[in-house]
């Protein structure tokens, strides 16, 4: 293994800060278990950056007594000098950031116009998939199954076209935060609602009766999925935010009760969404299987959670990769991106 420098890059001004924050602890001490020289680079909930604020080794990982909060409107400060100058000394960065200001591309962005590596999707893949009905549009387009939803805009009639019970959620946010189940007319007024106040694009979309099951991908020109891991909510009637964060909450089965067909089905789509996507480095995909054994796209995740319940991590540990080397082959994949780009002539 080679020694690199990494800066990680955690918290964010979005609602899913504290997943972020949790998901850095892991990420920092696998790291320098392995022997890197690790420097963390925390973004406040106000857009400041600062170094080593010691916010890794203090917070507690049980981040679902904490409850979401409201997303920030506005856009980030930028880094400062000496911020800046930590990041430009940096072998590689690997960002984990969760949601707008992070996950959407917006730092990737920054940190190509710095001209640095960084792990996981570029500057396009991230915005898309980010965007659940731009991504949807996308895999549509090349024939991938997905969901069906249609999308409101403010201003829209609030319509559902697909009876109840029916799901609402903002187009771009994840951990399930502004998402809603809802069962009857008024349940659906006041998710549309909530929704809107998430994101200015809401999406309505069908209830799937199937198995709700995900993939993680790994790789850049060559990906390669896990196993399928089955996800079993214990008390909670979907797969909500306290089911994602609360230990016991939810059961991971890996690998999935499907048949091998269904299985194997499952991996070639995850694999065609992520580079139907152009993404690179990382991304779990959650999927449906349909009662009638149809494989459904739900979402992709081009920064999938990396706390002590998160699925990615466990999926490739289940595939015989384990934690520590699962994130030193995500930093190599940054890497061999970044050289294969850079001898491009623009």
């Amino acid at each position: 293994m080679t020694r690199r420098r990494i800066a990680v890059i955690f918290g964010g001004c979005s609602s899913e800060h504290e997943i972020s924050v949790a998901s850095a602890r892991g990420v920092v001490a696998a790291l320098r278990e392995l022997g890197h020289d690790v420097v963390p680079v925390e973004i406040d909930r106000d857009g400041g950056w600062s170094l080593e604020s010691g916010i890794v080794d203090e917070l507690e990982t049980a981040v679902a007594d904490a409850p979401p909060l409201p997303a920030r409107t506005t856009a980030s400060r930028l880094p400062d000098r000496a911020v800046a100058g930590a990041l430009a000394d940096v072998d590689v960065v690997f960002p984990v950031l969760h949601g707008p200001f992070g996950e959407d591309g917006t730092v990737q962005g920054l940190l190509e116009l710095a001209g640095v590596p960084y792990v996981g999707a570029g500057v396009a893949a991230s915005a898309l998939c980010m965007d659940k009905d731009l991504f949807k549009r996308v895999l549509r387009d090349q024939r991938i199954p997905v969901t069906r939803n249609i999308t409101l805009r403010v201003g829209n009639p609030v319509a559902n076209p697909f009876g109840y019970p029916v799901f609402v959620k903002p187009a771009r946010l994840g951990s399930s935060v502004g998402i809603s189940k809802a069962h009857d007319e008024a349940e659906f007024e006041a998710a549309v609602a909530l929704a809107f106040t998430h994101d200015d694009k809401v999406l309505v979309e069908e209830f799937v009766d199937g198995i709700e099951i995900e993939v993680g991908v790994f790789g850049n020109r060559t990906p390669q999925a896990s196993l399928v891991g089955e996800i079993v909510v214990t008390r909670a009637e979907w797969y909500d935010y306290d089911a994602k964060y609360d230990e016991g909450e939810m059961e991971l089965i890996v690998p999935a009760r499907i048949t091998p067909e269904q299985a194997e089905r499952a991996q070639a789509i995850a694999v065609q969404a992520f580079v139907a996507s152009e993404c690179e480095g990382m991304a779990r995909v959650d999927l449906f299987i349909r009662a009638d054994g149809e494989v459904l796209v739900n979402e992709l995740n081009t920064i999938p959670g990396f706390t002590g319940t998160s699925v990615y991590a466990k999926l490739f540990e289940a595939s015989g990769v384990a934690y520590a080397e699962l994130l030193d082959g995500l930093v190599e994949l940054a890497l061999d991106r970044h050289e294969r780009r850079s001898s491009l002539r623009y």
